[in-house]
């Protein structure tokens, strides 16, 4: 069956770094683009990043461009996100979404 995992959230300050994974198995994992996506309390689940099945093409939300950056490994079936200067208002449940499946998600939480 299609699993997808993510790790690598928690807690970091204000201008921290995390990276989340999201390790995928029951499909052809090549094959298909992979997103990540975002819920914050109250509010709508959100896409953030976006990329094509090969990697050549990426797209980010406006709220995230140039502070996170999404990529894969076709040879690892696993796709990553990297956060860079976190603000409090991207604290939030992170998800991993590909071929009409939804990981569990991860905590990311921007706190002082």
């Amino acid at each position: 069956q299609v699993q997808l995992v993510e790790s690598g959230g928690g807690l970091v300050q204000p201008g921290g770094s995390l990276r989340l994974s999201c390790a995928a198995s029951g499909f052809t994992f090549s094959r298909y683009a992979m997103s990540w996506y975002r819920q914050a309390p109250g509010k709508e689940r959100e896409l953030v990043a976006h990329i094509t099945s090969a990697g050549g093409s990426t797209n980010y939300a406006d709220s995230v461009k140039g502070r996170f950056t999404i990529s894969r490994d076709n040879a690892k079936n696993t796709v990553y996100l990297q956060m860079n200067s976190l603000k409090p208002e991207d604290t939030a449940v992170y998800y991993c979404y590909a071929y009409a499946h939804w990981g569990q998600g991860t905590q990311v939480t921007v706190s002082s």
